[in-house]
């Protein structure tokens, strides 16, 4: 099934997607509430559906506010072509294969197909990354990598807005990411239930779904899943690792072979094409998911902030 959220009549509703139109669930059940509930509360809900609604009839919101987002980086295509971006040549390194590397990302600043996305103060460099998202369905720690599936609720497409002159800033303080990722990312459209992918996994478990983006209209880079270096499974497993995941939580998969512009800024030696300015169309696809369409818009400037008082 696909577990959407939606407004319509002025009210934000869950709902079942059935080809050209949504079944809301009935009054005061959300997305986490149905993820949380036991299986048969949940068939009993989708036995009392409400009456199709077309989706062109509605706006697509988020399909959850997960409680948090960590986002990994598990292509390797990926590593290789930001580490050249950089100016760095030695090569993936050895640490990346060791364990599968995440940041906590801002669960308050999900954004839905259609929604402008605001160009972050002070940012002259911003960009897209394409990525799929897992999310959790049931609650579970310390998992190991023959239980860690039946935990994954489904996917969706993810959109890792990045600001790339703010995480230099970031990089130079050297706490992690901050500034030039916690002001959007985009979920959507859906929420796809696990089962309605398992037709796609390959021999060794990883789910073979064909990644694109667009940029006004024009097609900038394609992937696949498969690609993964580390797995879903595998990312569930460190993320437990003494730690409580809980249904809704969003597990990233990372950025795509070619799924941002600083790979193609690296590969050609220059800004080509350029960063993202008001009015760019970004456009994403992931076969058996969805597809996800944001606008840029133009942000407010930053307030001043001064310096730090030096310790006398």
């Amino acid at each position: 099934m696909k577990l959407a959220t939606f407004d319509h009549h002025g009210g934000e509703h869950a709902g079942l997607v059935e080809g050209d139109a949504v079944r809301p669930l009935p009054a005061g059940i959300d997305a986490l509430t149905f993820l949380r509930a036991d299986p048969a509360r949940r068939a009993s809900l989708v036995d009392e559906v409400g009456q199709p609604v077309p989706l062109a009839d509605v706006r697509l919101r988020p399909p959850l506010r997960p409680p948090t987002v960590r986002d990994f980086v598990g292509f390797e295509q990926h590593i290789e072509a930001m580490l050249r971006a950089n100016g760095e040549r030695a090569g993936v390194p050895e640490a990346w294969y060791e364990a599968p590397g995440f940041y906590f990302s801002n669960p308050n600043a999900i954004f839905a197909t259609g929604d402008d996305i605001e160009i972050p103060p002070g940012a002259q460099r911003l960009d897209f990354e394409l990525e799929v998202a897992a999310v959790i369905g049931s609650a579970a720690r310390d998992l190991t990598l023959a239980s860690a599936r039946r935990h994954i609720a489904g996917y969706t497409v993810l959109n890792d807005w990045s600001a790339r002159d703010l995480l230099d800033t970031d990089r130079r303080l050297g706490m992690g990411w901050a500034k030039g990722k916690d002001f959007a990312t985009t979920l959507g459209p859906w929420l796809v239930t696990a089962d309605e992918l398992e037709a796609h996994r390959t021999g060794d478990g990883r789910l073979d779904l064909t990644m694109s983006v667009w940029l006004n209209g024009d097609v900038v880079g394609s992937d696949s899943l498969a690609n993964l270096g580390w797995s879903f499974e595998q990312m569930l497993v460190y993320a437990s690792r003494g730690a409580w995941l809980v249904p809704g939580d969003v597990i990233g998969s990372g950025t795509c072979g070619a799924g941002c512009l600083k790979e193609l800024w690296g590969l050609r030696g220059a800004l080509d094409p350029p960063p993202l300015q008001p009015g760019d169309e970004v456009t994403m696809t992931v076969d058996g998911i969805g597809t996800i369409t944001n606008r840029v818009v133009a942000g407010t400037m930053p307030a001043a902030l001064g310096r730090a008082r030096r310790r006398p």
